[in-house]
């Protein structure tokens, strides 16, 4: 009979340490889906429309910094929710800046560039 209360105490206590572990996965998992939004745009000429690549685009107050790619195209991944301002310099071009605030909605973002001449 001590063997057998002992044996369903132990059962008993690995299945609570194996619900506590479950409950915090889904907590960071909650976290995680935060941590993972992205902000993804494309940056053209302002007059003829064609994409520009290798624009630098920046977002102020971070170390983040991308590139557009041969269709005019940049990602941020992994981004956190909030307010962010895009920083766009380019050669040639004006600096471009815009507030993008980023949430579970669809942060996709098209910049047009002035040329400076």
């Amino acid at each position: 009979m001590k063997k057998l209360l002992i044996a369903a105490l132990l059962v008993i206590s690995v299945l609570a340490v194996n619900a506590k572990e479950d409950d915090n996965k889904s907590k960071s998992t909650d976290t995680e889906s935060q941590a993972t939004m992205m902000i993804s745009g494309s940056i053209a000429d302002e007059l003829s429309g064609e994409s520009l690549v290798g624009v630098e685009v920046k977002l102020e107050g971070t170390d983040r910094k991308a590139y557009t790619d041969f269709d005019g195209n940049f990602s941020f991944e992994g981004v956190k929710p909030g307010e962010y301002k895009v920083v766009t310099t380019y050669i040639s071009y004006e600096k471009k800046s815009e507030v993008v605030n980023v949430d579970a909605n669809k942060n996709d973002i098209k910049i047009k560039l002035q040329s400076s001449n």
